[in-house]
């Protein structure tokens, strides 16, 4: 079956037509076209498909898309800020913190929630939020100074 929800999409006010069991990700991806989200285990294990849900970074493989019925959902592509990209978006790409780019999305989301609800981390902080989001090309240092200095940068902003 299929049923009509409203909900805000990157800013924007939105309703749509959704089949019951659509995971989040697919409708984001193949219904809304929204590709950077990327579809990866399917079992809310690597965290490539994460996105925010009211600000909380969650597994969109593991979400229906009616469930985002009254809700805000936060892709990757709805982060940018005055058509600048975001302060994680810069420092992922000024660390060299990313390599093939497939876990880059998810990982930036998660930093986003972080430095949304903790915006002075710690680095044990910042490993225990992107712990969900698997990378098979770094060692993780280059994303934890990354998220590190976006933070830094975030509180230059509002000084």
């Amino acid at each position: 079956m299929k049923r009509v929800i409203k909900f805000k999409l990157n800013g924007e006010e939105r309703e749509e037509l959704v089949l019951d069991n659509m995971t989040m990700v697919d409708f984001l991806r193949k219904q809304m076209h929204l590709t950077g989200t990327k579809r990866g285990c399917e079992e809310g294990e690597c965290g490539a498909c994460t996105i925010l849900l009211d600000g909380a970074a969650v597994n969109s493989c593991m979400m229906l898309a009616v469930e985002a019925d009254g809700h805000e959902i936060t892709t990757i592509e709805g982060i940018r800020r005055g058509g600048e990209l975001h302060p994680v978006q810069k420092e992922f790409i000024d660390k060299w913190a990313l390599q093939c780019g497939f876990c880059t999305p998810g990982m930036i989301m998660s930093a986003v929630a972080l430095l949304n609800e903790n915006p002075h981390p710690t680095e044990h902080e910042i490993r225990d939020a992107i712990a969900g989001n698997l990378c098979r090309c770094t060692g993780y240092v280059k994303i934890i100074e990354a998220i590190d200095a976006a933070a830094k940068d975030l509180a230059k902003e509002v000084s």
